[in-house]
């Protein structure tokens, strides 16, 4: 076989087995729960993330807060500190006022998480998810994540 038929092989060959598994992959379940994040940003001197679960056409976004870095090495554990979380969600272009929920919390060093109620919502609806933490002398600073419902 000389060399331009061998390549030709090979390449052939090289097609189909990159095309089997991605043409036998299952679509997702309908009441898959597929979940998604968006920026990090800082807030109260935490680092702070918005997350959103979606399974069918339910949204539900919960808000993580976490240490900025690693603490100095030999440095005593931080102090707990007194937070105030405000999780809001609001369908896009829908005119209605967000649904809002405000929770105090008490961060210590682990990852803390501040679930907000769940929501259905139309399928191509697309929903607008803002977490803020405050903390005196520090304002919020809300970030934001959007999803798009694709039932």
């Amino acid at each position: 076989m000389n060399r331009f038929a061998l390549l030709a092989t090979c390449v052939a060959g090289l097609t189909v087995l990159a095309a089997g598994p991605a043409a036998a992959a299952p679509e997702a379940a309908a009441d898959e729960t597929v979940t998604t994040c968006g920026n990090s940003g800082l807030q109260a001197g935490l680092l702070t993330r918005l997350c959103a679960e979606v399974t069918g056409n339910t949204v539900q976004f919960y808000g993580k807060v976490s240490l900025a870095g690693p603490p100095s090495p030999g440095s005593p554990a931080p102090a707990p500190k007194e937070l105030l979380t405000t999780l809001s969600a609001e369908v896009v272009g829908a005119g209605a006022p967000p649904l809002t929920q405000d929770k105090p919390a008490i961060f210590t060093s682990t990852t803390l998480e501040v679930r907000g109620p769940a929501s259905t919502v139309p399928c191509g609806t697309t929903v607008r998810g803002t977490f803020g933490v405050a903390s005196f002398p520090w304002a919020p600073r809300p970030v934001v994540h959007e999803v798009t419902l694709t039932c």
